[in-house]
């Protein structure tokens, strides 16, 4: 196998990565990384398989120990957001992950998604409402970020005094998803982890003495053949939905509008649909925006036990890092696939994943953005990007914006 370090927190990739990752999917589609000690794969077959192969996992330590893989000590710094992890159902295998998303779809049901819809065209039209005499906004912190974390906060049932400490701790928790992190960064995640789990925590024992007809009510309740969550259970999944049911939603607003700014022809077959309230465009639309630039480029999985993929040997205990924005972009799968067309359908992107760990938050999403699109491009006809300098927070894993200036 071919060694090749991609430095992927270099901020001219993170600007991007497009060109450099078509680079590597034609000349070096598989190659180990030693400084991130990670088999990277970049075409769109090969990523679709692994995801869907059960040899491979979000978790290794439920079949080997810190000392047989060769790990260092815990982290004594990451101690409460590792218990975290291995509460919530993304970062577990079957047959924890099988009991724990079981448990989570009989609350988390599509007619509780569903029933959201008015609510979620309430917090858009309200969000409109406020920018709407002022003639220019920051797309993101006034439209991309309260849209998601006040849909996530309802579907919870965080009352609305508290919902400004959502935002500030999920932020604060998903740095340690990116590839290298500070010891300042940890200190701050593990901190909000357990602030954030006190929270859920005195929450949930309210609505058991006095159940709404919220989420946490509910997922207090679920029951499976006997079966509960336990209370750390309840608390990582609940900051889980809070953490993935937002951060891809902001980064797919940010980035979607990007795009459509940046291919005026695209923005203005967005504004016509918006105009004469076509719905169905705007679901083809979306799905090419998740596609077009990924919100969450890059997910990791562990080799769970030894065999060969293709010729390349695969030995427990490795990890693979499989670029879905490599993927998403290979034109193998995708017709043409820099170009961006809102009407392209066959639209098989990897932006939700595949396999048993395939998003349960993708209904919610697309009803977010869809909705969030359709009414902006509708109430603001007139919309466009306020500065040629767009900066990007952070790292590659999790590639949000530092603010978006838009105008009207």
């Amino acid at each position: 196998m071919h060694s090749y370090h991609l430095n992927i927190n270099d901020p001219a990739f993170i600007y991007d990565p497009y060109p450099t990752l078509a680079h590597l999917r034609e000349t070096l589609p598989v190659f180990y990384d030693e400084v991130w000690n990670k088999i990277f794969f970049l075409r769109y077959e090969d990523i679709a398989h692994l995801l869907r192969d059960k040899r491979l996992g979000r978790s290794i330590t439920h079949i080997l120990s810190r000392d047989e893989l060769g790990w260092p000590p815990p982290n004594p710094l990451t101690r409460d957001f590792d218990h975290f992890q291995e509460n919530h159902m993304l970062d577990n295998e079957p047959p924890k992950h099988t009991r724990l998303k079981g448990l989570m779809m009989k609350a988390f049901t599509p007619a509780r998604v569903e029933g959201l819809r008015g609510k979620i065209q309430g917090i858009v039209n309200e969000l409109l409402d406020r920018a709407e005499d002022m003639g220019q906004m920051d797309l993101l912190r006034d439209y991309a970020e309260p849209l998601p974390v006040t849909v996530i906060a309802e579907l919870l049932g965080v009352p609305k005094e508290d919902r400004p400490l959502l935002r500030p701790w999920s932020a604060k928790i998903v740095k340690l998803y990116e590839l290298g992190f500070t010891d300042e960064q940890a200190r701050e995640a593990n901190q909000a982890v357990v602030e954030f789990s006190a929270y859920i925590r005195q929450l949930a024992d309210e609505r058991r003495r006095k159940p709404g007809d919220d989420l946490i009510s509910a997922l207090v309740q679920v029951e499976e053949q006997g079966d509960k969550l336990t209370p750390d259970e309840l608390v990582a999944n609940c900051i889980l939905l809070l953490n993935a049911g937002h951060e891809a939603t902001v980064n797919g607003t940010t980035a979607g509008f990007l795009a459509l700014a940046r291919n005026p022809e695209q923005m203005e077959q967005a504004k016509e649909a918006a105009a004469r309230n076509h719905p169905e465009f705007f679901k083809l639309a979306v799905e090419e925006l998740l596609r077009y630039d990924t919100p969450l480029p890059m997910f990791e999985r562990w080799v769970l036990e030894d065999f060969e993929y293709k010729g390349i040997p695969l030995r427990r205990g490795q990890e693979v890092a499989l670029m879905y924005a490599s993927g998403n972009r290979d034109p193998r799968k995708f017709p043409d696939p820099d170009r961006l067309c809102l009407t392209r359908t066959e639209n098989y992107h990897l932006t939700f994943g595949l396999g048993i760990h395939y998003c349960i938050g993708a209904p919610l999403a697309r009803l977010e953005l869809q909705t969030s699109f359709q009414t902006l491009l509708k109430r603001l006809p007139n919309i466009h990007l306020a500065t040629d300098r767009i900066e990007y927070a952070g790292g590659f894993v999790i590639r949000g914006h530092k603010a978006m200036p838009v105008a009207f």
